[in-house]
């Protein structure tokens, strides 16, 4: 869905009678890959493409991948498009400031470059960041998302 709201094209309800079984598995594979994330398989993904056993088409994420430079991000296409998973660290809400800071201080300092470097080469990018910085990510990931469930006509079951 998110890509009918940055594109306008939707995938089509019905097929049309000329398109034939195995012309559907193919695009709905194609998209399935498209829109799958790297964060399963990701090396092995990552290696496949390298090789040239399997053509990336873009990748989700705002910018291209450090791990795939070569590969296009749908944003060069398709200008604000970006859908990609991202994961933090949170605390219960009765928390005090003094131990977030301490927390988000440690966690910051152990992102050495080693460790940026190595999910780097997972296709990752490290974040690092303030609380704020973390609570503007959330509050922007849920406005972006909530667009696309009201637009969708999603309803909790």
């Amino acid at each position: 869905m998110a890509e009918t709201i940055a594109t306008g094209v939707c995938e089509p309800a019905c097929w049309p009678r000329d398109v034939t079984a195995a012309e559907r598995k193919t695009t709905f594979r194609i998209r399935e890959f498209r829109l799958a994330n790297w964060n399963n398989e990701r090396a092995a993904r990552k290696e496949v493409v390298r090789a040239g056993k399997l053509r990336a088409l873009a990748v989700t994420t705002a910018a291209r991948s450090e791990a795939l430079p070569d590969v296009p991000a749908v944003s060069e296409f398709v200008p604000s498009y970006e859908a990609s998973a991202w994961y933090g660290i949170g605390v219960p809400c009765n928390t005090s400031a003094e131990i977030i800071d301490k927390l988000n201080k440690e966690i910051n300092a152990a992102l050495d470059p080693k460790l940026k470097a190595r999910l780097a080469d997972l296709g990752g990018a490290v974040l690092p960041g303030s609380p704020a910085d973390f609570g503007k990510l959330i509050a922007d990931e849920t406005e972006k998302w909530g667009k696309v469930i009201r637009a969708a006509n999603i309803k909790a079951e």
